[in-house]
C-alpha cells in the first residue's frame, strides 16, 4: 500500500529549496494531491511537475502552486478568485490558507468543473464555490476579492478581474502570449495596476 502521507510530506520537504513560507508547505502537505489526478497518472502525484487532466488541461506542478501561494501572501479570511479550477488542486491548497468558505473559482470546461466539485467534496474542501463560465469575465456576485490569480496564460489582466479586485487587493497571473512571466499586481488608488515580475513560467492558455 502506497504512503500517501509520507509521499506529500516529502515533497514539502523538497519545496523548502523554492518556498520559505512555512503555512504554504503545511498546506502542501496537507492537500492529497494523488486524490485530484486522474487514476492512470496517480503514481506521479507527488513528482514536481505539471500532469495531464483531461481537456487539454493540466494540473500545475506543485512548486508552482506553492510559489503562487507564497507570492500572493494569503491570509485567514481573505476572499479569492480563482480563474481555472482545473482539477480542484490549487484552489484546495489556497482554501488551507484562507478558508474553504471565501474561495471562489471559475473553470470554462463543464466536465472539469463538474468532477472538481466532486473530488473537493470527497476531500473535506466541499465548501469551496466552483462555477463553469468564461473566467475572463470573473465572478462579479462575489466581488470585491482580496486576491485574484489565473492558472491560465492570458495576454494581460483582463479588465474585469482587474474591477472585481479590491484596492490595495492583488492579482497574480502568468502574463504573455509567446513567452509568459509570472506577474503579481496590486491595485492601486486610482484603479491602476503596480506590477512585478517574479520569472518566466509556462501554463496553458486561458480560454
Amino acid at each position: 500500500m502506497v504512503d500517501w502521507d509520507r509521499q506529500r510530506s516529502r515533497l514539502s520537504d523538497r519545496l523548502r529549496e523554492r518556498v520559505a513560507d512555512e503555512d504554504v508547505l503545511a498546506a502542501i502537505a496537507s492537500v492529497p494531491r494523488h486524490q485530484f489526478v486522474p487514476d492512470d497518472k496517480r503514481h506521479d502525484a507527488y513528482a514536481d511537475r505539471p500532469l495531464p487532466i483531461g481537456s487539454g488541461q493540466t494540473i500545475s506542478a506543485p512548486h508552482m502552486v506553492a510559489i503562487m501561494a507564497e507570492v500572493l501572501d494569503l491570509s485567514p479570511g481573505d476572499r479569492v478568485l480563482e480563474v481555472g479550477t482545473g482539477c480542484g488542486y490549487h484552489a484546495a491548497v489556497t482554501a488551507e490558507l484562507v478558508g474553504t468558505e471565501n474561495v471562489y473559482s471559475v473553470e470554462y470546461h463543464a466536465s472539469l468543473a463538474d468532477e472538481a466539485r466532486e473530488t473537493l467534496e470527497a476531500t473535506g474542501y466541499g465548501d469551496i464555490s466552483v462555477r463553469v463560465g468564461d473566467g475572463k469575465n470573473g465572478w462579479p456576485d462575489h466581488a470585491p476579492y482580496d486576491r485574484t490569480y489565473l492558472t491560465c496564460a492570458a495576454p494581460d489582466f483582463p479588465a474585469p478581474l482587474v474591477e472585481q479586485t479590491r484596492e490595495g487587493g492583488v492579482l497574480l497571473a502568468p502574463i504573455g502570449d509567446g513567452q509568459q512571466r509570472l506577474i503579481r499586481a496590486e491595485k492601486q488608488a486610482d484603479g491602476t495596476l503596480d506590477s512585478e515580475d517574479h520569472g518566466g513560467v509556462r501554463f496553458v492558455p486561458l480560454q
